[in-house]
């Protein structure tokens, strides 16, 4: 009885157009299509990519910044709100750098037996944008919808990170490029939406 009530209040608990939107948003900002090229360099020099590795790693990461996120903000006497404007920042130039092609965010891969780890897991895929992110999703989402979120993104990006070598082969160099192109301008447009709404409240 007591698992049939649980079971009823979990399903309530679930928005699947919040999920589809957290999805689209962490999807957007990961960009894990766009990071093809890295991970294909990488594979390269050390002969192998752990994919699951990398993932589980990325997602341990997010789901506790997720959990933790707040009272981490909190040491430092930062609400979630003002957060989130400094993250609609941070997206706003994620956004501006996948359009314009510029690279704001620079990051060194590194050619050791870590590179699922680092440069993949951290900071590739649960770097400082996704992390901005998630903590920003908290003014506007549930936490477990945000959680789906975060699971259905590393289930992509596991397939993704498997098949690295024949998307690059299928898609090609130019359309990676649109990819990034589409998926900026959708970040600009997350980026204004979440700097309104949150300028406002703290008004």
């Amino acid at each position: 009885m007591n698992s049939s009530i649980f079971a009823r209040q979990f399903l309530a608990m679930i928005s699947l157009g919040e999920i589809l939107s957290i999805t689209l948003i962490l999807f957007s900002v990961i960009d894990i299509l766009g990071s093809v090229p890295v991970v294909i360099d990488l594979r390269k020099k050390n002969g192998h990519i752990q994919s699951a590795k990398a993932t589980l790693v990325a997602g341990v990461i997010m789901v506790l910044f997720l959990i933790f996120g707040d009272a981490f903000l909190g040491i430092f006497g930062i609400d979630v709100g003002s957060f989130a404007i400094a993250g609609s920042i941070i997206i706003f130039i994620l956004g501006m750098e996948m359009v314009l092609g510029r690279e704001f965010f620079k990051s060194h891969p590194s050619q050791s037996k870590t590179a699922s780890i680092v440069p993949i897991a951290f900071p590739l895929i649960a770097g400082a944008g996704t992390l901005t992110t998630i903590v920003s999703l908290k003014a506007e989402f549930d936490d477990l919808n945000i959680f789906l979120g975060i699971l259905v993104n590393l289930i992509f990006v596991y397939i993704v990170l498997k098949s690295s070598t024949w998307i690059e082969k299928k898609i090609g160099e130019g359309g990676i490029g649109i990819l990034q192109k589409v998926f900026g301008i959708i970040l600009l447009s997350i980026a204004i939406k979440l700097f309104k709404e949150n300028v406002i409240n703290l008004v």
